[in-house]
């Protein structure tokens, strides 16, 4: 069974729009707890959070039997903390369990002090988000507020800021035999698993043939690092991949024994999909160590666990190559984060026009945005002054008149030297959990991108509030003085 929040007021329980948050602390978490509060408190606010929590849960679960599950307000909470504070889940079971005023922003009692959180509810029950949902969300959130920001600071709504960052997936750095390592080792682990269900011969030393691949891998790696062309390292380097074949071959023998087994097919899937990676790699490596040819980039695959990983250089000084995938925010000059969009093999002058378009069906009074010269094109700049106001591109190369004038305008170089507060908001948010993606697939990075924004927004809220408070607190001690 599952609800919102728990009905019933247990004794000892503070209603959550009365917990007492600390303001004096400048930790993240009081005022990521004060941006939660803020929305539990106002009855519209809460209403439109409560009515898309449901949008969460999956479609084959029915919430009103079973046991009583996390409530979706607590999946909100800790999914929000969790990407806030850059934490693991092991960290966030220790704090959901011993944090006394998370607690109470939980829904917890004293009656119900013993009940615990365990790392696997919180792994299973945090990936109910899907992206979609919390797009509508961080909806709610931004408009929440910018309700909070003075009618005389109104240029902070209207004006926007759009720039890219490239947040690393989980993988480590690949080369074209370690990949096949990779693929080689996943492929034998999974097959000696069904073949121990299903007692089928051969792959009782799979340890030792595990170790012996692996040996084999630390060869190649030793001779490449001594003379990658030499006779040894190609022998070492024909061993290797002629005796990984033999292992996927196996492993692909076992895939189509159980492909019709209901029980196992996931299983046999991910034993196919990891052969073709290790077939991949030996046709690549045999292409380049032994005909001498150049593998073009796009044939190539950077992680077999995390396959949308795509090698980045960006130009950046001491950053020579990141390994992940991009993504684009827009940002309102109050700070919070409009809009973003994960770029999959985009660049920034594809995405510049389709993200404002995002950007205004949800937020109609942006009026204007920034950009670096990075999504600039002739197309961009004529599309973008048809749909903003004042668009502010700089362009590539040396300017015409025309527009050597317009970007010497008063307006578009305040605008211009106010975009690099962008920056800003793109550190921050790394230091808040877009730092490195921590969930698996494509579908777990656009979830942790999305979560990671709510969370900012929230915590923005509560660092306006607690700003205010503050404010009101020395205004009435001087009074009292």
């Amino acid at each position: 069974m599952r609800k919102i929040i728990p009905e019933q007021v247990q004794m000892g329980e503070i209603d959550i729009s009365q917990i007492n948050i600390e303001v004096d602390s400048r930790d993240e978490v009081p005022q990521l707890l004060k941006g939660l509060q803020y929305l539990y408190r106002s009855d519209p606010l809460r209403n439109k959070i409560f009515k898309l929590l449901w949008e969460i849960v999956p479609k084959d679960i029915d919430v009103n039997t079973g046991r009583n599950g996390m409530s979706l307000w607590r999946i909100l909470v800790l999914g929000t903390l969790r990407l806030n504070c850059n934490w693991d889940y092991d960290k966030l079971q220790e704090i959901a369990n011993n944090h006394y005023t998370l607690r109470q922003m939980l829904g917890h009692g004293m009656l119900d002090f013993e009940t615990r959180y365990s790392r696997q509810t919180l792994n299973d029950n945090l990936r109910w988000f899907t992206p979609e949902v919390l797009g509508k969300i961080n909806l709610v959130v931004v408009n929440a507020g910018m309700e909070l920001i003075d009618v005389k600071d109104i240029c902070k709504k209207s004006h926007s800021r759009c720039d890219s960052f490239v947040l690393e997936t989980d993988v480590h750095f690949p080369t074209d035999i370690n990949i096949l390592w990779d693929a080689t080792r996943k492929a034998m682990e999974i097959s000696a698993k069904i073949a121990d269900y299903l007692h089928i011969d051969g792959w009782r030393q799979t340890a030792y043939n595990k170790r012996n691949v692996k040996k084999l891998f630390r060869v190649v790696q030793n001779e490449r690092n001594r003379d990658k062309g030499s006779d040894d390292s190609l022998h070492a380097t024909q061993q290797y991949i002629d005796t990984a074949m033999l292992h996927l071959k196996r492993a692909e023998n076992v895939a189509l024994l159980v492909k019709e087994n209901e029980l196992l097919s996931e299983m046999s899937k991910d034993i196919v999909r990891f052969v073709e990676h290790g077939k991949r790699q030996v046709d690549q490596i045999s292409r380049r160590c032994f005909k001498n040819e150049t593998i073009r980039h796009e044939e190539k695959v950077f992680s077999v666990f995390e396959e949308h990983t795509e090698w980045i250089s960006k130009g950046k000084a001491g950053v020579p190559q990141e390994l992940g995938l991009r993504v684009c925010i827009v940002e309102s000059s109050s700070g919070f984060i409009l809009h973003h969009k994960v770029m999959q093999n985009e660049t920034d002058d594809v995405i510049a026009v389709p993200i404002v378009k995002e950007t205004l069906k949800r937020f109609p009074y942006v009026k204007s945005c920034s950009f670096d010269k990075g999504f600039h094109s002739p197309q961009n700049q004529q599309d973008l002054s048809t749909i903003l106001e004042f668009n502010v591109l700089p362009r590539k190369g040396k300017l015409s008149k025309e527009n050597k004038a317009i970007e010497s305008s008063d307006e578009f170089v305040e605008k211009r030297r106010q975009h690099s507060a962008v920056e800003s908001a793109i550190n921050a948010i790394e230091n808040h959990g877009l730092d490195r993606c921590c969930d698996n697939g494509i579908e777990g990075f656009k979830r942790y991108v999305a979560l990671a924004i709510v969370a900012r927004n929230l915590q923005l809220i509560g660092a306006m509030l607690r700003k205010r408070e503050l404010e009101n607190n020395a205004r009435m001690r001087k009074r009292a003085a």
